[in-house]
């Protein structure tokens, strides 16, 4: 399963997509909107998406986990739009039949999914709004309402 989405995600339905009989580990990483970064309080986040070519990249970095593990069950969810703290902006569910991969996979996917997918984040401050590029580098000319 590969999503790209406006819509709330749902953790539970994402992980129920990769288990299966044969897989003992799997393993569901949940990307949330914090209030604070660098000690100034975040009132809510904008993403924005190139919904076609991220849905691309995420399906890549899918198949590319499965060949570098040898599974075949990985599903990536990303949300876009505006987000509340607290609310899930990434879902990440691996499996396989042994924990260690699971977890080394769904590890690598995330770090994967920040260095190659084009979704941005703008954080939107009580005194400001900054973008945070893919590597989560603040841009150094943040704008100011």
């Amino acid at each position: 399963m590969i999503l790209v989405t406006r819509e709330s995600l749902n953790p539970e339905t994402v992980t129920a997509t990769v288990r299966q009989e044969a897989n003992g580990g799997v393993v569901t990483f949940l990307g949330t909107t914090r209030g604070d970064n660098d000690g100034r309080r975040v009132l809510y986040l904008e993403y924005e998406a190139y919904e076609g070519m991220a849905e691309k990249m995420l399906g890549l970095i899918a198949q590319e986990i499965c060949q570098r593990w040898g599974i075949s069950d990985v599903s990536i969810a990303h949300r876009f739009g505006r987000l509340e703290i607290g609310e899930v902006s990434l879902v990440v569910a691996v499996a396989s039949p042994h924990r260690q991969e699971a977890f080394q996979a769904c590890l690598y996917t995330v770090d994967r999914i920040k260095e190659n997918v084009p979704i941005w984040k703008k954080e939107v401050y009580e005194d400001g709004e900054e973008w945070i590029d893919i590597q989560g580098q603040h841009d150094s000319s943040p704008v100011s309402d």
